[in-house]
């Protein structure tokens, strides 16, 4: 009895093109390590203040309650 030989599946996207692509993505990737200026975590690409997106999320918050209160004031 013959041992049968392990299946090999085609590759569903050529090594090349996934080489070529990785390649090209990963400058993108290391552009944006400016760090945020209040927890250090890496910068939203939008934020012209330096900070992340949580941080940025966070300022935008306090800028409306401090709206807030001083309407009801």
């Amino acid at each position: 009895m013959a041992v049968p030989r392990p299946v090999v599946p085609d590759p569903v996207i050529d090594q090349q093109l996934l080489d070529e692509a990785k390649r090209l993505v990963i400058p993108d990737q290391m552009k944006h390590t400016e760090k945020c200026t209040v927890c250090g975590a890496v910068c939203a690409p939008n934020s012209a203040e330096g900070l992340c997106w949580v941080c940025r999320r966070l300022k935008i918050s306090a800028w409306r309650d401090s709206d807030q209160q001083s309407v009801q004031e």
